[in-house]
């Protein structure tokens, strides 16, 4: 049996943020970079209920992970100014 795949539009949507690829491209821009220290689920623009979503999904290694993992890694790398798609 194969592993549920999600996208990062269906992360955001399961964290109740606005899911387009316009709206995560502004949520990455304005939240990054994270500190090297700090982990994903701790940081401040998280509710208590997105945090220990993340925190549960991330140790749980859920099918959740990957894509929780992805975000991770936006929020960590310096976005490029006026970067265009």
């Amino acid at each position: 049996m194969q592993k549920p795949t999600h996208s990062l539009p269906s992360l955001f949507k399961q964290l109740g943020l606005p899911s387009s690829p316009e709206d995560i491209e502004k949520f990455v821009t304005t939240h990054s970079p994270l500190k090297p220290d700090l982990k994903l689920e701790d940081a401040f623009f998280w509710t208590p209920a997105q945090a220990a979503f993340l925190r549960e999904e991330h140790l749980e290694d859920a099918d959740w992970a990957e894509v929780v993992d992805q975000l991770n890694l936006m929020l960590r790398t310096k976005p490029i100014a006026g970067k265009q798609k």
